[in-house]
């Protein structure tokens, strides 16, 4: 089992974001997730009922304390979140990228690295509707960069809504970096905001291979709007391997699975 970094106030920071986000966790989940053994995981999920912060669940999970529900993590709080991981998923990403691609990118901290490690590329396109992606890449007078127009959702900078729609339905991508909230074997890649689940289905139909890319916190969790199944997608970039059900599952729709060598 790999060891995360961090103090317990970290771990239990990090615990409870998870639990705002996605309403709910159970312990095996905090297990898995969070690398620690289950007597730890109780310990944590105590303290944080204690601290007045969650209710504890059937099987020793554990829920949002009052009326809170699931949240979206506005990008600038997620931005410094597993930044090495994130940083080794998108080296990786912008390693598939050969000069003439169109490149897709969403909205997202791990498709903003991915951004950030092509600024040096030359002759590629990329299409995006996330704003601050298409600001890190202006000034590489080398790629050109098409931004779709809608709606800026403020939380994470993306253009969304149906501008954004009909920009995308003109254009032909090679390969499409996808940033997600959720992936699981049984609802596949999800995310917060039914905008964001649409602008990004329509930017997988315009996209010949899509490749989701997140770090370990997102596998095995559904986040509230399914964008596709696992079947649809080229392949995936993580820092962690999957669990044996989504390895088999993967594996089954041939999948392409690609971890990073941090791992």
């Amino acid at each position: 089992m790999r060891e995360r970094n961090g103090s317990k106030e970290e771990r239990q920071e990090q615990i409870l974001e998870n639990i705002l986000q996605y309403g709910s966790i159970s312990l095996q989940e905090v297990v898995r997730e969070f690398q620690c053994s289950e007597a730890t995981a109780r310990r944590d999920l105590e303290a944080l009922e204690k601290a007045g912060k969650v209710i504890r669940t059937m099987g020793g999970g554990a829920k949002p304390a009052g009326l809170a529900s699931g949240r979206e993590i506005p990008f600038h709080e997620k931005q410094n979140k597993l930044y090495r991981e994130k940083e080794s998923i998108a080296q990786l990403a912008a390693s598939l990228v050969e000069e003439g691609d169109v490149i897709g990118l969403t909205g997202g901290t791990t498709t903003y690295l991915i951004a950030r490690a092509l600024k040096s590329r030359r002759n590629i396109t990329v299409v995006t509707n996330a704003v601050n992606i298409a600001m890190e890449l202006a000034d590489n007078e080398d790629i050109q960069v098409v931004l779709t127009g809608g709606m800026l959702r403020n939380k994470n900078f993306e253009l969304c809504g149906p501008l954004a729609e009909r920009t995308l339905e003109a254009l032909n991508i090679h390969i499409m970096f996808m940033g997600i909230d959720g992936f699981s074997a049984e609802q596949g890649i999800s995310t917060y905001s039914e905008l964001e689940a649409n602008t990004a289905k329509m930017m997988m139909k315009r996209t010949e291979r899509t490749i989701a890319v997140f770090d370990h916190t997102k596998s095995g969790r559904n986040s509230l709007f399914q964008v596709a199944q696992v079947e649809a997608l080229y392949g995936i970039i993580t820092d962690d391997e999957p669990g044996d059900e989504l390895r088999a599952r993967l594996e089954s729709e041939r999948v392409n699975v690609y971890v990073t060598a941090s791992h």
